[in-house]
């Protein structure tokens, strides 16, 4: 940020310092400072003029001063505007500055607010050869020696000189089960419900169940051939790959009705003889030819 200020009021005894009559009520704009707009652009001088802008406004900061706003035209900074604050003393006509400084206008394009490094970090940003240190006061582990709600961890964590320092905690476990139901491991994942109603995990022979508090919500997948081997799933998660999915009920051939006939719809046809046919009394001629 470019920019120089001018030298705080001095003091003047032990009253620290000096206060202006015009601190409780709206500073007035002060015309000769206002039409100053010529001093304010050459106060501008760390950049190429033409990097300065137009004049955008004027805003009184007190009595007898005024900060101007200039465009900024500067590669990288769209939106920042030049100010100039200009002041006089008493009684005089004569302009001077006070401060130039760059600051960013409404429009203006930021940079994110800093965060501290373990705020930045997302699921799956740590790759191979990184650590990410646990603070000592997390709320999702608990220290080994404490009594908790799951049964898997005391019999863990009362193992005298084997247990783990520390152990997840119940917030640990309830914010951990909450990410995994909502994410792709619970029942609403796109693979979920594009799966058949009955293809649930929980029913599934490759459905490996988790042990403790967990156990009756989250297993590990064992299928080979399933997008999820290897990893937690819901027991209401689903997928085409489960084990029953190929069992279905037998097929059944389908009963053929037998053909009927009904002689009452035969219609007797009369059929006229041609001259030269063979008459009904003369004897039947052999097959074949004679």
């Amino acid at each position: 940020m470019w920019g120089s200020r001018c030298h705080r009021l001095p003091c003047v005894g032990k009253n620290g310092s000096v206060t202006t009559r015009t601190a409780g009520r709206a500073a007035r704009l002060d015309q000769v400072c206002a039409d100053a707009v010529g001093v304010a652009r050459g106060a501008i001088t760390e950049v190429d003029p033409a990097d300065i802008g137009e004049h955008l406004e004027a805003v009184a900061e007190g009595d007898r001063v005024v900060t101007h706003f200039f465009d900024s035209r500067l590669a990288g900074y769209k939106g920042w505007r030049w100010a100039v604050t200009v002041t006089r003393v008493p009684r005089s006509r004569h302009v001077t500055v006070c401060e130039t400084v760059l600051l960013p206008g409404p429009d203006a394009l930021l940079a994110p607010g800093w965060l501290p490094w373990n705020e930045r970090v997302q699921p799956g940003d740590l790759g191979v050869g990184d650590l990410m240190p646990t603070a000592p006061d997390d709320e999702r582990l608990a220290p080994g020696y404490v009594l908790s709600d799951d049964a898997a961890v005391e019999e863990v964590s009362w193992e005298l000189g084997l247990g783990r320092s520390r152990v997840m905690s119940r917030e640990g476990r309830l914010d951990t089960a909450q990410r995994w139901y909502d994410g792709d491991s619970g029942p609403e994942a796109p693979i979920a419900t594009a799966a058949p109603r009955n293809a649930k995990c929980g029913t599934c022979g490759f459905y490996l169940p988790l042990a403790g508090s967990l156990r009756s919500m989250f297993g590990v997948c064992g299928n080979l051939y399933a997008p999820d081997d290897a990893r937690a799933v819901s027991a209401d998660h689903g997928c085409g790959a489960h084990s029953e999915a190929l069992l279905g009920s037998t097929e059944q051939p389908v009963e053929e009705l037998p053909t009927v006939y009904d002689d009452s719809e035969v219609e007797a046809v009369a059929v006229s003889r041609a001259p030269g046919s063979v008459e009904g009394s003369e004897p039947a001629e052999d097959y074949g030819h004679s």
